[in-house]
């Protein structure tokens, strides 16, 4: 059998690692899907997500600290000022990861009622998902219609 081109490519620097760093863990894509979905106060996704208050108040700083919210004051009548959570652009980057998460999810484990949520698109209503496509604009239907190859920051292997 023959080994696969990419165990010749090193994984040093991998970007898939690196934004995995950023988002790998449960917290941190529930609370990017509040965030997405309109949510911003911390006691509202603290409710929503079930979080301590300890863990949802660490994952914000980081994502905060990582550019993907940014903290915005307002204060409630007779209250103490506060902050909430909006997206930069950086955070709306992750947009289609969330939908993605949300299609595979739908798919493979929606119970007997179907999803409890869906991305319906503004203007006409429609359901939205992930489509995968080439820079040349074409649809990319099956996973296998695509190649891996070493991008520009890639380094061949030493051993």
């Amino acid at each position: 059998m023959t080994r696969p081109p990419a165990l010749r490519w090193s994984v040093d620097g991998c970007t898939i690692a690196a934004a995995l760093e950023v988002v790998s863990d449960r917290s941190t894509v529930l609370v990017m899907r509040e965030v997405l979905t309109g949510v911003r106060r911390f006691d509202d996704i603290r409710v929503r997500t079930g979080m301590p208050r300890q863990v949802l108040s660490t994952r914000l700083a980081r994502l905060v600290s990582e550019g993907l919210l940014r903290r915005h004051p307002y204060q409630e009548p007779g209250q103490r000022p506060r902050h909430e959570y909006r997206l930069t652009e950086k955070g709306f980057d992750l947009y289609p990861v969330v939908v993605a998460l949300l299609d595979w999810g739908n798919c493979y484990l929606a119970g007997p009622g179907g999803p409890p949520i869906e991305f319906q698109h503004r203007a006409c209503g429609a359901l939205v998902h992930t489509v995968l496509r080439c820079e040349a604009g074409h649809d990319i239907s099956q996973p296998r219609d695509v190649l891996p190859h070493p991008g520009p920051g890639a380094r061949e292997c030493l051993t």
